[in-house]
């Protein structure tokens, strides 16, 4: 007897992604705040000394150390005085150190702040709406009238996880909404 076929649930669109390209997780610099470094910490049990999950680096793409008008402080709070940024380390093959084969291997409420924000794009005065740059968004989820949709995200939540970055950012130090 031949048991029916079951489709199997749909592709998350990240997954979908990385069957096509290189994804964010494999490209970007991903920054990380005090905050991060202590959910990570605390989650991993890694201690949050640098070299262990993070590192300073100067950024590939040159761009992270120009001033930007839009959001002025950004540069000051992220950029030290040697032009390094304080970012996750990578695998020996690019990808992110928490990429595993299913996904980020985080639970959201761990993940950096920036990666929650993804596709959200903003400065220190709010949320200015979606740049899923790397995103296929065609390929990935034709039937979504955009990224944020297809990812489940909310605008609630990114100005949430929007406010923690820049306290995180501004005070150095864990914000109460960073781990929501």
């Amino acid at each position: 007897m031949q048991l029916p076929q079951v489709d199997p649930a749909p592709m998350h669109p990240c997954a979908h992604c990385a069957t096509l390209q290189k994804t964010c997780c494999q490209t970007a610099e991903i920054l990380v705040t005090s905050g991060d470094l202590a959910r990570i910490s605390r989650h991993t049990g890694l201690a949050p000394d640098e070299g262990r999950f993070w590192e300073r680096r100067v950024p590939v793409d040159p761009e992270y150390l120009d001033d930007d008008a839009d959001d002025p402080n950004w540069k000051r709070w992220t950029v030290a005085p040697d032009n390094t940024r304080r970012v996750l380390r990578k695998q020996k093959n690019g990808d992110c150190m928490f990429l595993g084969q299913r996904g980020c291997i985080l639970p959201e409420n761990v993940r950096p702040i920036v990666c929650r924000l993804y596709p959200f794009s903003y400065t220190e005065s709010g949320i200015q709406g979606e740049d899923a740059g790397y995103c296929p968004k065609r390929a990935v989820a034709p039937e979504a009238p955009d990224m944020v949709t297809a990812l489940g995200m909310t605008l609630d939540a990114a100005e949430r996880w929007h406010a923690a970055l820049y306290d995180e950012l501004r005070t150095g130090r864990e914000s109460a909404c960073g781990s929501v």
